[in-house]
């Protein structure tokens, strides 16, 4: 714990003041964010950091594998169906970003099946996005000689999955057709540093 809060003693010094007036007036007047970021809770991908981003203009979730689940106004709880609610009806942000990353965690777990000690809640959560891995193409599912090239179409494939599920959400789909809400789907490579959009045809390197 002395770490982070010699961490934070540094952004009192260092940091606070150049942002003082920032941060003041994001007390004063509330948040104004245009963009939610649906992240994956790896440490390794901090959306801020990818996107080079300050205090107030990213909305921004994480969880397992930055998984949406399809739309579902019943009395069970969603943390991420509850945060997608609020930026886009309350805070009516103009785009919703979805950040997969390479080396998922949780992809991994959809393919190869959790860890034995992730059973409870892991198992079902990843199960939102396991229609995805049907779209990967027959010759190159589980290539055992090449198994992280089959995760990379993986991880693909569930942001592509995940985007199709926020369109069940109603005022998600009425934003979409009125062009007041767009959609993009990112992954992050770690090992590069790389961040490529995802399309139909594919990976787009962002140059």
């Amino acid at each position: 714990m002395e770490r982070l809060i010699d961490g934070y003693r540094r952004f009192r010094t260092e940091v606070w003041p150049a942002e003082r007036d920032r941060y003041q007036a994001l007390a004063e007047k509330g948040q104004r964010p245009e963009t939610m970021v649906i992240a994956c809770s790896d440490s390794r991908v901090d959306p801020q950091t990818v996107f080079g981003t300050g205090p107030g203009e990213l909305f921004v979730v994480r969880n397992v594998a930055a998984l949406v689940p399809p739309y579902q106004p019943d009395g069970g709880y969603h943390g991420t169906s509850a945060a997608l609610e609020f930026a886009v009806r309350v805070l009516k942000v103009k785009r919703l970003v979805i950040l997969g990353h390479a080396r998922c965690g949780g992809v991994q777990a959809m393919v190869e099946g959790a860890p034995a000690e992730a059973q409870d809640f892991v198992v079902p959560w990843v199960s939102i996005a396991q229609g995805a891995l049907g779209a990967v193409p027959h010759d190159q599912r589980r290539d055992h000689a090449h198994p992280q090239g089959h995760l990379d179409l993986c991880e693909v494939e569930v942001i592509r999955l995940t985007l199709g599920n926020l369109l069940t959400f109603p005022w998600i789909r009425d934003g979409v057709a009125a062009g007041t809400l767009a959609l993009h789907g990112y992954r992050f490579d770690i090992h590069t540093g790389v961040l490529a959009r995802v399309t139909d045809a594919g990976l787009e390197p962002v140059s």
